[in-house]
């Protein structure tokens, strides 16, 4: 059996499906907005992305096909539940190692494409903040100022003429930190539609009954990296259609 007939048989939550996956068992799983990555307390069990304890030490799905018969799903990179797209995942505790290892080098690229409201104004094509995390009841807030640093790439910026004016963006973040992109598009006057933690609360509630859209307009839409394993080298990459 290939490692992709193996990945489709994982007890993956609805909604949820394969970007790609490659010779190694390294996949891009797509997210569906609303899942959780991975489930916080024993209550979030069947609301993330597979049907399967997860083990924070390990930071890994434990998915038992047959008594006796378990296997780790290691979840190498996260997005926000109310965010959807590509997210790294893979079996193989190599592939685990150098994918981290090239997260950790900042060799993965990653694009997001974010729906905002307003328009961009002109200004250097990297945004950087500093951001300040702090948990909260229900969850965790970012907050600009002191921190560490948070830098992305306004790749694109595309004005939808209309009321209310809208622009799609295309973001490429440099570093991975909480809510980055939310709070960064934010500060600069342009929030995410449908964000209720940084956006336009009363934007967001006529968008919703005009244009019946509620979800968070925030998906990853492609994924990239390179890696090598027993002396050859691997591009992995996958791609993801906007669903807004």
């Amino acid at each position: 059996m290939n490692e992709l007939s193996k990945a489709k048989r994982f007890p993956w939550a609805k909604g949820v499906g394969l970007g790609a996956c490659d010779e190694n068992g390294l996949m891009a799983v797509e997210k569906p907005a609303g899942l959780m990555s991975h489930p916080n307390r024993g209550s979030d069990f069947g609301k993330a992305l597979l049907a399967a304890s997860y083990d924070s030490d390990e930071q890994a799905y434990r998915v038992e096909r047959e008594p006796g018969d378990e296997t780790l799903v290691y979840l190498l990179n996260r997005l926000d539940s109310a965010t959807s797209g590509l997210l790294l995942m893979t079996a193989n505790p190599e592939v685990r190692t150098l994918v981290l290892e090239a997260f950790e080098g900042k060799r993965v690229r990653k694009v997001y494409e974010a729906l905002v409201f307003g328009a961009t104004r002109r200004g250097p094509p990297i945004w950087k903040d500093r951001l300040t995390v702090k948990r909260a009841e229900g969850g965790v807030r970012a907050s600009s100022g002191g921190g560490l640093n948070a830098e992305t790439r306004l790749v694109r910026s595309t004005v939808i003429p209309g009321t209310p004016l809208l622009s799609l963006l295309t973001l490429m973040p440099l570093t991975g930190r909480t809510h980055q992109l939310r709070i960064q598009a934010a500060k600069r006057g342009v929030p995410i539609v449908g964000d209720r933690t940084y956006g336009d609360f009363q934007k967001n509630k006529q968008f919703a009954r005009t244009k019946g859209i509620k979800r968070l307009c925030l998906h990853c839409s492609e994924t990239e990296l390179e890696y090598s394993l027993g002396r050859k080298n691997f591009h992995f990459s996958a791609k993801s259609k906007r669903p807004f």
